[in-house]
């Protein structure tokens, strides 16, 4: 979508070594040369997706470019943080340009700025704008962000799930939790771990995997779940796979694609965690009550039951996987 702003920004191609901050592995990035190009990407699945195409990805920003090009993230406080973070890794007499949908709140931003820089090259196209900030050293100083304490003992940061309390569906799921959980344990997005450590907290567990596609959300797990039964996969929980299968999957699966629920995020969950069960395996999951995963369960499982919830959350349950059982 964004790749008609970027012909207007860059009509030539982008000169000098370049960083992007957050890009789509499938997005059309012609403008950009893989052997100059870096791109900061945090998203298991976009970042592998890039690699693979030959650029030069990392889950950090290190070193200093001619031109950056942020792209505007949903949270407010997430895109102050990767402008400020382009500010601090821009060359001098760099360039940076910022990119967003409107429904990503690039309005808003390019307004922000206004007040402390001109702006210049504002191009609108595809429902969004590209501009490039004319001051980068004038971003304010607080726009690198704080981190934030969603739950005593935990910390998180703007831009991951949940990032300024505990997700109520989690909070629902960890209520129903039979008191004694099975020894191998996998949670399929396990985002900053406050969930992790609920299941660590009963008896029965011996290994914990966390998987979580957000690199920036499993570096606050790691530090948030310091038991030594907890192992931590930055990976796609669509289509993880462990050597040996487990006995037990948990999971909140998101069902948003940036602004849209996709329904398909949860389903794809399901398929995973059936994969990864034996056939005495159990799942528990949690989902918003209207969301139409029962289908998906039936597929997957010779067993499925609602065990908790409220007018808001289902807590479901399956076992006897169908895809493990036949393998």
């Amino acid at each position: 979508m964004r790749a008609a702003r970027l012909e207007l920004a860059f009509p030539g191609g982008a000169t000098g070594s370049t960083l992007i901050i957050g890009a789509d592995g499938a997005e059309d990035l012609s403008a950009f040369g893989p052997d100059r190009t870096s791109i900061v990407e945090s998203q298991a699945h976009h970042h592998a997706a890039l690699k693979a195409r030959g650029f030069q990805v990392s889950a950090a920003a290190e070193g200093s470019f001619d031109t950056i090009l942020v792209t505007l993230p949903r949270a407010r406080a997430a895109a102050r943080a990767r402008i400020s973070t382009a500010a601090q890794h821009l060359a001098a007499n760099g360039v940076l340009w910022l990119d967003g949908q409107k429904t990503d709140g690039i309005e808003a931003i390019i307004k922000e700025i206004r007040g402390f820089s001109g702006l210049s090259e504002i191009h609108s196209k595809a429902h969004g704008k590209i501009a490039r900030i004319d001051d980068p050293s004038a971003v304010p100083a607080d726009w690198a962000g704080s981190e934030t304490s969603p739950a005593p003992g935990f910390s998180a940061c703007a831009g991951v799930f949940s990032a300024e309390s505990v997700d109520p569906g989690s909070a629902a799921l960890a209520a129903a939790l039979p008191e004694r959980l099975p020894t191998r344990i996998v949670e399929l997005g396990a985002g900053w771990g406050w969930l992790s450590a609920q299941i660590l907290q009963h008896p029965g567990v011996d290994t914990l995997h966390l998987v979580e596609a957000d690199h920036t959300a499993l570096d606050y797990a790691r530090r948030n779940v310091t038991d030594t039964r907890a192992v931590f996969h930055w990976a796609d929980a669509r289509n993880f796979r462990l050597p040996d299968p487990v006995n037990g999957v948990i999971m909140n699966p998101p069902f948003h694609q940036g602004r849209d629920a996709d329904p398909g995020l949860g389903q794809a969950f399901i398929r995973a965690a059936s994969g990864l069960l034996t056939g005495a395996g159990r799942l528990w999951m949690v989902a918003n009550r209207h969301l139409p995963y029962e289908n998906e369960l039936d597929r997957h499982f010779a067993e499925f039951e609602e065990i908790g919830g409220d007018n808001r959350f289902k807590v479901l349950t399956a076992t006897r996987a169908r895809q493990r059982r036949s393998q």
